[in-house]
């Protein structure tokens, strides 16, 4: 099976990354998933993602303990730490909590660096099923700026493939059906993406053959290499790690247009993860309700659901406040993020910017975005849409129906503001 199938419309789902940094537990994994099955799952919410260092017996923030010993197996394989994962006990894995977020309908993910770890270099274990061991493969001058945990892998080497190949099968042992691999996207650090490696990875996908959704990080992703990571894989961060503060959202504008025409089926340019509701749990962020307004909140929810971003959810769910919800559970935006195309910037002046696409059934969507300090009106000519006669109007965020326009669509937007619209 191609792998685009796997992700034929943008993933939606739950990271532990923005409330937990690098010390998730299974118990919160578990609460989170019995959160998202009970609440979101109806409207199309589905991944359960753990993100980094499951395998760090002594994990305490977002922030990396050096050269730590780490849980591994005798291949060279990480495994996740018991003290924070009991079920993982007797050498099962990610299996039986991967067993209890499918029984809830939904789907499991991790996150995993690129290469191969450290400890096994220097322990010289072998791989799986060759004669090589990590040292014969290990890329040594090939390594994370910001996290110590591995080597790289030498794709030119023999056993390199080999390597990938067993962490992949344990991986459809366990059930994982999403994988968000790190280290291995961004364009600034050690010389760009590194494609050997994001080769290595998606053979071992097809090897194991299981439909096992990949996400590259960080970013931003080079997009001179656009075509090699619709080829190889179905998501790809478009920027570092982002976090809730406007500069940040602001640049993103910048970000989508340079990725305009790229969403497609199987293939999302990714504007990272929604730093909605409670985040900083435990990390060196201080604990808190995220610091967007809540019109940045909608413009950030806006900017991703037209330009057709996966969106995983970043905060504590279980602390979800009515809004925060309401922000994730509105069918009609949820409709348009799945279904619609074409999706681009009409124009940009100023602090006014307009994004449209195109719906499935000949409906148009328009997103009025005003970035400036001041509330400021918004505006755009339906012969800027594309369309001829009058169109009748849809708020989605509040569902009004607001009637007919003959020539120009326009709203007072707030400042750092959104709205969204149906025409058809």
């Amino acid at each position: 099976m191609n792998h685009h199938a796997f992700a034929p419309t943008p993933p939606l789902g739950w990271n532990s990354w923005d409330c937990y940094g690098a010390t998730v537990r299974e118990e919160e994994v578990r609460g989170n998933a019995a959160y998202m099955a009970e609440y979101l799952k109806p409207y199309g919410w589905e991944y359960v993602v753990v993100d980094i260092q499951w395998y760090e017996p002594g994990a305490v923030s977002d922030l990396y303990r050096p050269f730590v010993r780490l849980e591994m197996d005798s291949y060279s394989r990480l495994m996740p730490a018991v003290n924070r994962f009991p079920s993982a006990d007797g050498g099962q894995g990610f299996k039986p909590l991967a067993d209890y977020v499918h029984n809830l309908g939904l789907k499991f993910g991790i996150h995993i660096m690129r290469g191969i770890p450290r400890q096994a270099v220097h322990d010289n274990t072998p791989i799986k099923g060759t004669s090589v061991t990590a040292r014969d493969i290990a890329h040594t001058c090939s390594f994370c700026g910001w996290n110590t945990d591995m080597y790289g892998v030498d794709a030119s080497k023999e056993g390199a493939q080999e390597y990938y190949n067993s962490l992949f099968e344990l991986y459809a042992e366990w059930g994982v059906d999403y994988i968000k691999v790190d280290d291995i996207a961004d364009s600034w650090l050690h010389g760009g993406a590194h494609l050997g490696e994001i080769e290595l990875i998606r053979k071992a996908i097809e090897h194991v053959g299981r439909p096992i959704v990949l996400s590259l990080s960080p970013g931003p992703a080079p997009v001179k290499h656009a075509d090699f990571l619709e080829d190889n894989a179905n998501m790809w961060r478009m920027t570092d790690d982002f976090w809730d503060r406007w500069p940040l959202l602001l640049d993103m504008f910048d970000r989508c247009k340079t990725w305009e025409g790229r969403p497609k089926p199987g293939c999302w340019p990714d504007c990272d993860m929604l730093p909605l509701g409670r985040i900083g749990v435990r990390c060196s962020h201080p604990d808190r309700m995220t610091r967007f307004t809540r019109d940045e909140q909608v413009t950030m929810m806006t900017l991703w659901s037209i330009f057709r971003s996966p969106l995983m959810m970043g905060g504590e769910m279980r602390d979800n406040d009515e809004w925060t919800l309401s922000l994730l559970t509105n069918r009609e935006v949820l409709h348009m993020h799945r279904t619609s195309f074409g999706a681009r910037q009409v124009s940009r002046d100023g602090d006014r910017v307009v994004w449209s696409a195109q719906g499935s059934d000949g409906e148009h969507y328009v997103a009025l975005f005003n970035t400036g300090e001041e509330e400021a009106e918004v505006a755009v000519t339906l012969r800027e849409l594309g369309l001829d006669g009058e169109a009748l109007v849809q708020n989605l965020w509040s569902g009004e129906v607001l009637g007919t326009r003959t020539e120009t669509l326009s709203a007072v937007i707030a400042p750092h503001g959104a709205a969204l619209y149906r025409l058809g």
